[in-house]
């Protein structure tokens, strides 16, 4: 099942909502890829498996030492979502992500432009 591409998605802690946004690449049964949150541990490196409709990585945060987060969970029969739970020491949640067709790093680059303020650098 090829869930290449860029996803989506939401992961809850205490029912407190984050929004992220993923590239995932896939190869044989092999999954890499990076995920950036919405918040401020900000970006992190996956890696994992793919074997059916089944889904396993961790997640491993590039700006501080936290421990490695375990992803687990099922791709829809169409392959356009995915969802899950996931574990960090004794702290857990539910996550969800959906495919998206948008260049989100294009989409980045705009949301952050339009957060200076008009007439800066002219």
């Amino acid at each position: 099942m090829d869930i290449s591409g860029n996803w989506l998605g939401t992961y809850w802690q205490n029912d407190s909502p984050t929004r992220f946004e993923a590239t995932l690449v896939v190869g044989g049964n092999s999954l890499s890829g990076s995920i950036l949150d919405d918040n401020p541990l900000g970006e992190a490196r996956i890696s994992g498996e793919v074997v059916g409709r089944s889904i396993r990585f961790t997640k491993r945060y590039l700006t501080s030492s936290s421990a490695p987060v375990e992803y687990a969970g099922t791709i829809s029969e169409d392959a356009n979502s995915m969802s899950g739970s996931w574990k960090i020491d004794r702290i857990s949640g539910n996550w969800e992500a959906h495919r998206s067709n948008q260049d989100l790093m294009a989409e980045l680059r705009n949301r952050i432009s339009q957060k200076v303020p008009a007439g800066v650098g002219q």
